[in-house]
């Protein structure tokens, strides 16, 4: 969503008398059973204790990055440690990991011009938080101070691997240009990456050597991927690490997040915070509420129309709900709108690592974007109901016979919690409107699919005003 100076964002009027009347909006809608899980896997017991956490962080930008990291980190919980440059002024219970100063690395050779040298003391972050001795840990996660972690989600898929083997998980960049310069092999620092523990022993070995061959490298995770190549392990990759290589308003990419856990959140200073109205670390907190909620079906996407208005639907739970105009089917709506700008500012949308689709300049498919407000759990229907508010942008003329979406303020989206959603195959939640007696009102069940339910559309598939062949 590109907005310019003139569009005034607001949120739109008092909701609490729609939150009080949540469960009328309900009323209609038939009662589920609980649904009974089964052992599906094989999978580690691996708990948040068993992960420890190394934080490559810079002094000069401590007082900014360390509220980011207040955000996501659990005291007495989480383990781990940041690693800085020079000393910082602390206070105490501030909620943050422990602090320590990295060792000297003024003995290894660095000649990229482009770089900077603070990228030989972070690629050691993982090897110096082994010699640190910690008992009972499995793996080692690392990422940087402006790096936001969905600690839930990082365990539920460090759990799908035998921790007693060698495992370099990570993922990509958004820029496929970044991929090309660097390496698609290399796991990227600031969107995350775990190694095991029998791995980090074996890396702890080798790394001063390993990277005296390589001063001519930029970064600190390229000189790791270079240690891993010549230890012969590959990157195992997890969709849900984001470097997030990319400017402007990350909508399009947490819209139509891919179905993965969401894990991390990377370079959060140089986008737009992700709730309008709020600044970064106000919009990071607001998002916690949701993963508080419901950590692993936090922005996971559903897709469903209502038939009445002609209208498709788009929710990416926990963050936003966008309502469109017609019928714009599901192979179209998982693909992320280019609400942002590549890494690299020549370079146009052939240079993103996946399938895009442009924001579209046709008025009548603006989609109208209802953000979250606020989330509560109901411990007797045991439902999550969360509040979508629309945030009104005067839309522009549009001829369409079809009502407009700007006639709802508020969207009541209901969801039983679903920790277990990631030990079956990976699938799209449904999603289905319900009715309401609020005529500004929308209901919406959002939920694993039943038996031949899905994402179906009746009508020809339209993309930006054109048919499909």
């Amino acid at each position: 969503m590109s907005l310019s100076s003139q569009e005034q964002l607001e949120m739109s009027g008092n909701i609490s008398s729609t939150a009080n009347n949540e469960d009328k909006n309900e009323e209609e809608e038939e009662e589920e059973e609980d649904i009974p899980y089964d052992e599906l896997s094989q999978r580690q017991d691996t708990k948040v204790e068993h992960i420890v956490f190394g934080i490559a962080a810079s002094s000069n930008l401590w007082d900014t990055r360390k509220e980011y990291i207040k955000v996501w980190w659990k005291p007495n919980q989480t383990r781990g440690v940041v690693w800085l440059d020079t000393k910082v002024r602390t206070q105490a219970n501030e909620g943050l990991p422990q602090i320590r100063i990295s060792e000297d690395t003024t003995k290894f050779k660095y000649t990229n011009s482009q770089g900077q040298r603070s990228a030989l003391r972070i690629s050691r972050v993982v090897t110096e938080t082994l010699k640190l001795g910690m008992k009972n840990v499995r793996w080692f996660m690392m990422g940087d101070d402006d790096t936001v972690f969905i600690v839930d989600n990082v365990v539920r898929i460090l759990s799908k691997y035998d921790h007693t083997q060698f495992y370099y998980v990570g993922s990509s960049s958004e820029s496929h240009v970044q991929n090309i310069h660097f390496s698609y092999a290399m796991a990227y620092g600031g969107g995350g990456f775990a190694i095991s523990y029998p791995l980090a022993k074996e890396l702890a070995k080798m790394q001063d050597r390993c990277i005296q061959r390589y001063p001519a490298l930029y970064g600190s995770d390229d000189r790791m991927q270079a240690c891993m190549a010549e230890l012969g392990v590959p990157i195992t990759k997890e969709l849900g690490f984001h470097q997030y290589d990319v400017y402007g308003d990350l909508l399009g990419l947490l819209g139509a997040h891919p179905v993965t856990p969401l894990m991390t959140l990377h370079h959060l200073d140089l986008v737009q915070p992700i709730f309008p109205m709020m600044n970064r670390v106000q919009s990071l907190r607001h998002l916690m509420k949701s993963v508080k909620q419901d950590s692993g079906s936090v922005m996971q996407q559903s897709i469903c129309y209502d038939k009445k208005r002609f209208w498709s639907i788009s929710i990416s739970w926990g963050f936003v709900v966008q309502v469109l105009r017609g019928e714009v089917s599901p192979r179209e709506l998982e693909k992320p709108t280019r609400t942002f700008l590549n890494w690299y500012k020549k370079a146009d949308y052939t240079a993103y690592s996946f399938n895009t689709r442009p924001v579209t300049t046709d008025p009548c498919q603006k989609a109208f974007l209802f953000y979250m407000n606020r989330t509560r759990y109901d411990p007797v229907r045991k439902k999550i109901f969360g509040t979508y508010s629309r945030y009104k942008i005067k839309p522009p003329p549009c001829t369409s016979k079809s009502p407009s979406p700007e006639k709802i303020d508020t969207i009541i989206v209901s969801k039983r919690p679903d920790p277990l959603r990631w030990q079956r195959s990976p699938r799209r939640d449904c999603c289905r409107v319900l009715p309401t007696r609020k005529n500004r009102t929308m209901s919406i069940r959002v939920g694993t699919c039943e038996e031949g339910e899905l994402s179906e559309h009746v009508g020809v598939e339209t993309v930006h005003g054109n048919e499909v062949n």
